[in-house]
């Protein structure tokens, strides 16, 4: 298994707040990861470290071999992008205008708008079903349809390696589907590594390749979630008693919690 993104030996912190230490993590490239785990257990913290958002006390991170700490902004955004859990954007700005965006690392003073930076926006919109609302405004959308948006101006980046911090967060079950299912097409047909944040265990199982699961700041298991999800797991991780059974459908861990039955942390 080639490895994308790893980080070794990761002290992360707030402050005096000490969030994770001695953290290893693995991300295998050209698959979907998916870091779950209960709140504040550092999933998120990662994610930010992965992204060279938060610089570790200590420890390292490397991007296909070499130390992130190495790069320069640029060169790291050319090779990484990051859509944040609640991203921000002008007021009254146009879809295609948020999805140009995306082409700020790929332009130089002498080296302006292109022709080809164009068609990358115009095939980001395509791929993300975005392309019908290229001129209407993001604060008329839904939020199914503002979160394709910035997967898009995310695609625009045009990176390997992309970063999605709780993608489904404020999303209703349906649109929580087609955004992974959006995901988990974009993985397959570009083959770009993608790290997300999720919360909802059953369907992290069902749209990642990889697991990696957290409590309070340390890794529990990594790996298929068929050959890692269990009760046990669980429980350990979100202190809940639970049966795991085999999806019918996807054929990939379903968790039914058993109710009343939360073990004390």
């Amino acid at each position: 298994m080639t490895t994308a993104l790893r980080g070794t030996e990761l002290r992360l912190a707030y402050g005096d707040r000490i969030v994770a230490e001695g953290l290893d993590l693995d991300i295998p490239a050209g698959r979907v990861t998916a870091l779950v785990g209960p709140n504040a257990c550092g999933k998120s913290t990662a994610l930010r470290a992965l992204a060279r958002l938060l610089k570790p006390e200590s420890g390292t991170v490397h991007l296909d071999g070499t130390d992130t700490s190495e790069l320069s902004a640029r060169e790291l955004s050319l090779r990484l992008a990051l859509l944040p859990q609640t991203p921000s954007a002008p007021d009254g700005i146009t879809v295609r205008d948020l999805v140009a965006r995306g082409r700020t690392p790929h332009q130089r003073w002498w080296c302006q708008w292109t022709a080809a930076d164009e068609a990358v926006v115009d095939r980001a919109l395509e791929a993300t079903g975005t392309d019908t609302l290229a001129e209407r405004s993001l604060d008329e959308l839904s939020g199914g349809q503002r979160q394709r948006v910035w997967i898009a101006m995310a695609l625009a980046q045009d990176t390997p390696v992309l970063l999605l911090d709780e993608p489904t967060t404020y999303l209703d079950l349906a649109h929580q589907v087609d955004v992974l299912e959006l995901v988990a097409h974009l993985n397959r047909t570009e083959g770009r590594t993608v790290v997300m944040v999720l919360h909802e265990l059953n369907l992290a199982c069902r749209y990642a390749d990889h697991l990696i699961a957290m409590r309070d700041g340390r890794v529990l298991a990594a790996g298929p979630p068929t050959d890692i999800v269990t009760p046990d797991l669980v429980q350990e991780a979100f202190a809940l008693r639970a049966t795991v059974i085999t999806c019918p459908v996807a054929g990939t861990p379903l968790v039914i919690p058993e109710g009343g039955h939360r073990t004390p942390r």
